[in-house]
């Protein structure tokens, strides 16, 4: 579903991701952990074209896409949820919900009932602004407004990160269902290794801008995690 090929990654001349190859098969739960600072948040962003300048090949569907700008890359089917949610705080809840189907021709403007099946706040709260809303409620709807692009492979950066536990769980009990139930291809930027264990089935850790380790989520070991995450 998404494959990349030795992909380096620029601030101005400044190489932040260098040399990584991964492949993300369709179906696929992928968690990208690492320290603070290793270039996780910055490989998400080289993969939706979001960089000074990037080399090396994205494919997504078998389809070369790093030669394409960002909106193209939403239309081709990249959803993305940006650390911090990247809600628009004085729209309401519909009205951000709506953004997310200009990227889902498909859609002719129309919210999908089943994004009130996975998070019925949003429904009850259609008309208060996005800003109004706790932070738990604040993820679920980007997470909703990402969904709604119909994406083929959706990006997480940190969803879990200021959330309170009974919030978490309900997150990613969602990310569980539309990975296990219907076969959405996810990667997931997270710092919690225990929410990893939980939801991924492989893992990449990444150290310097750099893939330091990977494998399956059964081979994430504490010995990786002391090496690679603790502190």
């Amino acid at each position: 579903m998404l494959e990349l090929k030795n992909l380096r990654a620029f601030y101005g001349n400044s190489c932040a991701i260098q040399d990584v190859s991964l492949r993300v098969e369709t179906g696929d739960f992928m968690s990208i952990l690492g320290r603070n600072g290793v270039g996780k948040t910055t490989l998400l962003r080289a993969i939706l074209g979001l960089m000074d300048k990037t080399s090396g090949s994205v494919k997504l569907a078998g389809e070369e896409i790093n030669d394409k700008d960002t909106s193209a890359r939403a239309l081709a089917g990249i959803g993305y949820v940006p650390q911090g949610r990247g809600i628009l705080p004085k729209f309401t809840v519909q009205e951000n919900l709506l953004m997310g189907t200009f990227a889902n021709p498909k859609s002719r403007g129309r919210i999908d009932d089943w994004v009130f099946d996975l998070f019925p706040d949003l429904k009850a709260f259609l008309n208060r602004r996005g800003g109004n809303l706790s932070g738990g409620q604040q993820q679920q709807l980007a997470l909703a407004r990402a969904l709604l692009t119909d994406p083929k492979v959706i990006l997480l950066d940190e969803p879990t990160e200021g959330i309170q536990p009974n919030i978490v769980e309900q997150i990613e009990q969602v990310l569980i269902d539309l990975n296990r139930k219907r076969g959405m291809t996810v990667v997931l930027v997270e710092q919690n290794v225990a929410v990893a264990r939980r939801v991924s089935k492989r893992f990449v850790i990444m150290d310097r801008g750099s893939v330091a380790a990977r494998g399956t989520v059964a081979e994430l070991t504490d010995d990786l995690v002391h090496r690679h995450i603790a502190v």
